[in-house]
């Protein structure tokens, strides 16, 4: 190497922002990042991590779990989560610690590698708001249940294997109206599931290396293989993605007052007259 050449040290390849380019923000699929090993990702440093987080944001349980399970029948495995995290080889369980940019040294981690992702997000979707970091621990073959989650997410598969099962954002035939009403008024993520769901998913295995973008609300559930498993989920939510929330919460409004709205587009700037009542009743207290 010579004195003029630099070192490339970014995590997202160009060849992963010209894939994201073409997937963001409606489609799922496969990614590829080159973060390496890092200290603040090990076993050791996870388990101190969980031990230090406000109970709010940690979530364990055993992994061998139905995919459809219901968050109330959900049972605890009888570790600590710094235990769980430890023994995760041989424990049988499923980790999550949520919200780590609440840590220093872990929001620095975060903010960096949105800020490599930021020119291909912003001219689609607007700022990168509310930037959030989850990091998954699971043992092997560990089930995460079929759900949605509210933010663009990418997950950053570091140790082990795993299936990403995507199911396609907004199509009722796999989550209902009804369901997105339920969780964007304050429901659980988790989903009802149907056998007949299988067969209709985009399978996306994962290995170190690999990582998959996943759209705002698409359900989903993660198979893990037969290693133990360690992902980092990087996410952030748009001016689009609240636009769709209301959506959502102004429906459910509408559906107590006895009517049956029709699911909002997929592309919240149709539902923008919706939204922008919903806000204005909300700041004026009219909705309960």
């Amino acid at each position: 190497m010579t004195a003029h050449q630099k070192i490339d040290t970014r995590v997202f390849p160009d060849e992963t922002l010209a894939a994201m380019a073409e997937l963001y923000p409606q489609r799922a699929g496969l990614l590829h990042h080159r973060l390496p090993d890092h200290p603040l990702l090990s076993i050791e440093a996870l388990a101190r991590l969980g031990e230090g987080l406000p109970a709010g944001q940690v979530e364990y349980n055993p992994g061998n779990v139905p995919i459809g399970i219901r968050p109330e029948d959900v049972p605890s495995n009888g570790l600590s989560i710094g235990e769980t995290i430890r023994t995760i080889d041989s424990n049988g369980s499923w980790a999550v610690l949520k919200n780590i940019e609440s840590e220093g040294p872990y929001r620095d981690l975060l903010m960096r590698l949105l800020g490599e992702l930021e020119p291909v997000v912003t001219p689609r979707t607007g700022a990168m708001l509310t930037p959030q970091g989850f990091i998954f621990i699971s043992s092997p073959g560990s089930i995460t249940p079929f759900h949605f989650d509210p933010e663009h997410n990418i997950l950053l598969q570091l140790r082990g294997t795993k299936v990403m099962n995507v199911w396609p954002a907004g199509d009722e035939r796999f989550a209902h109206r009804r369901e997105h009403e339920r969780y964007h008024t304050g429901g659980h993520r988790n989903l009802p599931w149907e056998e007949t769901y299988e067969g209709g998913q985009q399978a996306v295995p994962l290995a170190p290396g690999d990582a998959v973008l996943m759209p705002v609300m698409a359900p989903h559930y993660v198979a893990n293989g037969d290693a133990p498993s360690i992902s980092l989920s990087i996410t952030w939510r748009s001016e689009w993605s609240y636009r769709e929330s209301e959506a959502h919460a102004a429906n459910a409004a509408l559906r107590r007052m006895g009517l049956d709205p029709a699911m909002p587009p997929r592309w919240p700037s149709y539902a923008w007259a919706k939204t922008v009542g919903w806000r204005i009743a909300r700041k004026l207290r009219m909705v309960e």
